[in-house]
């Protein structure tokens, strides 16, 4: 499995971002999908999670209601809206796939599969 996180770029404060992650050498529809992001120096802190069918979406408290998380399980891919961007978003932002459900969607550890990374700056 294979995924592929793109769309990060450099965006002013209040502006808007997003990503997406492809998923390739797999079967997307039986993942759960989550965002996670990361500054130099820090942890690996939980963004959103959607479960398998779409049908529950999660957030952190820092971005809920700026942030949508969305998947197209036909497409084999995971979006991230990013809304009213603000400095404190900028991070790498790394998209991640779990095979087992989401039975803890904000830790990190469960996750199965990880992209790259794209980066994600939000000037002031």
């Amino acid at each position: 499995v294979q995924l592929q996180a793109s769309g990060g770029g450099l965006v002013q404060s209040g502006g808007s971002l997003s990503l997406s992650c492809a998923i390739s050498r797999g079967t997307f529809s039986l993942y759960g999908m989550g965002w996670f992001r990361q500054v130099q120096g820090k942890e690996r802190e939980f963004v959103s999670a959607i479960r398998r069918s779409g049908g529950r979406t999660y957030y952190s408290d820092s971005v809920k209601g700026r942030f949508t998380i969305s998947r197209h399980n036909a497409e084999n891919t995971v979006y991230l809206q990013m809304n009213s961007l603000k400095p404190e978003d900028t991070a790498v932002y790394y998209c991640a796939a779990d095979k087992y459900g989401l039975a803890e969607y904000w830790n990190p550890a469960v996750y199965d599969y990880w992209g790259q990374g794209t980066q994600v700056t939000v000037s002031s």
